[in-house]
């Protein structure tokens, strides 16, 4: 238990505005220890990469029982805190969330990314029902004495289209991270987001740590410091990456 708490409190420090931690997101314990013998400071999963290793499509398709079990020996394989994506927590309503939590929390985990939208179907789910679900997240992290890092995602940059990113989409944003943070999120997530001007002003909007995911029309990772965002990640590009290396070998094995 100590050792996980001071994980977790380590990985709480590595989140500074202008100075970001970079998640170079793994999705199995070979993965993470490559990742680890590169230089990171802490491990990350993704949900698309963890699934699709294990033959699931993204959504909660993969049971909760293996992807439990995946983190778990993905802890035992690092010296380095673990966090988990926990899509949108294998139930809507708060108890599940709470309990999927406990179950991370037990299997190692000293964080996790919570997303607000609806996991099998459409839209975000409302503030108030999502404030809800990460108050619940954040009652199972008090009482499991682990002080771990709940990064609250929105989806609301990814439901649209770069080029569609604005004002409007972006106050929506904000609106939810106050929302959150009063609720007990300890950093905000918007994957999807680009836009410098855009990424800057939810940056100094926000008193919580920001995380953007380093995708290709996203600024490199010196810029986004001087945005000021506190946390880097790279979500399915290192899994899509791999796949498509692995691919091209095996044709070439093959035809050869």
């Amino acid at each position: 238990m100590t050792g996980q708490i001071e994980r977790a409190r380590a990985f709480h420090a590595l989140h500074v505005k202008g100075n970001p931690v970079v998640l170079y997101n793994a999705w199995d314990p070979g993965t993470a220890k490559i990742v680890e013998k590169a230089g990171a400071k802490a491990i990350a999963t993704g949900s698309w990469p963890v699934a699709a290793a294990f033959g699931y499509a993204d959504g909660e398709k993969i049971p909760l029982e293996l992807a439990l079990d995946n983190i778990k020996r993905i802890v035992a394989a690092v010296d380095l805190p673990v966090t988990m994506d926990l899509e949108g927590g294998y139930g809507v309503d708060p108890e599940f969330v709470a309990r999927t939590v406990t179950l991370a929390l037990r299997a190692g985990a000293i964080g996790f990314n919570f997303e607000d939208q609806v996991v099998g179907g459409s839209g975000l789910h409302d503030i108030s029902v999502q404030v809800r679900r990460i108050e619940a997240a954040a009652a199972a992290v008090k009482a499991s004495g682990i002080p771990a890092f709940i990064n609250a995602r929105t989806d609301i940059f990814l439901k649209a289209k770069p080029d569609a990113h604005d004002d409007v989409l972006l106050d929506q944003a904000i609106e939810r991270a106050e929302a959150f943070e009063e609720a007990g999120a300890h950093g905000f997530f918007a994957p999807g987001l680009g836009d410098e001007g855009l990424i800057e002003t939810l940056c100094n909007a926000t008193n919580l740590p920001v995380n953007i995911i380093a995708l290709a029309h996203v600024p490199p990772r010196q810029r986004l410091a001087e945005l000021g965002v506190a946390r880097v990640s790279h979500g399915p590009v290192p899994y899509r990456q791999m796949a498509e290396w692995l691919e091209a070998k095996a044709r070439l094995a093959i035809s050869g």
